[in-house]
């Protein structure tokens, strides 16, 4: 792993894709155990994860897929990728003219759900092994991809305090990973 100018450890590329998908899968999960009164929270939740899955995309699709592709012979893949995507914009683009007390507000999300469940589960089994096994630099692609997060993150209007969870927990994850399983098992 690369480290940043502060001296904290970068995560590869994979890793922060992996650790961008948790994040949205957690936020679906989230959304299932809302009920029909929590319109405030459900927005939130809404806003929120498709703020995440705009940002991811577009770092994917600027900067991973293009690496993926001059890398690996897998265009099918990554083609569709890039339809999974575009199918996911335009769900989120129906949902953010929605309020959360339309009729097909829930059942939209929840597509957009399993759309992006689907996407992850080609990318996690079928694209990142190719790219692991090829000659890319991931450590620096990984801090390429975080630079432009954190670009995306401004303009979009993240809140500083959203930034600094993901940097807590990114902090965390490495920390987890550095420790023997037993002792992470103790900490349960």
């Amino acid at each position: 792993m690369a480290t940043t100018k502060a001296g904290e450890k970068s995560l590869g590329a994979i890793e922060l894709l992996i650790q961008d998908h948790k994040k949205v899968q957690k936020m679906f999960k989230d959304f299932e155990k809302l009920g029909e009164g929590d319109e405030e929270e459900k927005l939130a939740l809404v806003t929120q994860c498709c703020t995440e899955l705009k940002i991811h995309s577009q770092i994917e699709e600027e900067i991973f897929y293009p690496a993926a592709r001059e890398a690996i012979n897998a265009d099918d893949i990554l083609d569709e990728a890039e339809v999974e995507h575009a199918s996911v914009a335009d769900l989120i683009d129906q949902i953010q003219a929605m309020e959360p007390s339309d009729d097909l507000y829930d059942a939209k999300f929840t597509v957009i759900g399993e759309f992006t469940n689907h996407h992850i589960k080609e990318e996690q089994d079928e694209m990142f092994p190719k790219v692991k096994k090829a000659k890319i630099d991931l450590a620096a692609l990984g801090q390429e991809l975080m630079q432009r997060k954190l670009e995306l993150q401004e303009e979009m209007g993240v809140l500083e305090e959203d930034r600094d969870d993901e940097a807590a927990r990114r902090k965390s994850a490495s920390r987890s990973k550095s420790q023997p399983a037993a002792y992470a098992k103790s900490k349960e």
